[in-house]
């Protein structure tokens, strides 16, 4: 009995090891606001997880939610935008 392999190299790209493509990096990069105002949330929270929160760090955890809402409404918000202008031109 003979053995059935492939004559050729694989013609296809790993999806584990390949490049991000443009259109993924504009994405990252449309989204790097949330993803830093998640980073200063997360960071305000480690700070109390040791100790009880005093009033300047409940100000601080305040503030970083209010930027991370603000954040994701801006993406949102230009989310909705840009499908808009597409579906009008």
């Amino acid at each position: 009995m003979k053995d059935i392999a492939a004559r050729q190299t694989v013609v296809t790209v790993d999806l584990l090891d390949r490049e991000p493509t443009a259109a993924e990096l504009n994405a990252v990069e449309r989204e790097m606001p949330v993803i830093l105002a998640g980073v200063d949330l997360l960071d305000a929270l480690i700070v109390t997880l040791d100790r009880a929160p005093n009033e300047l760090d409940e100000r601080r955890i305040r503030r970083a939610r209010r930027r991370v809402l603000a954040a994701r409404r801006d993406l949102a918000n230009t989310a909705v935008a840009s499908v808009q202008l597409g579906g009008a031109a």
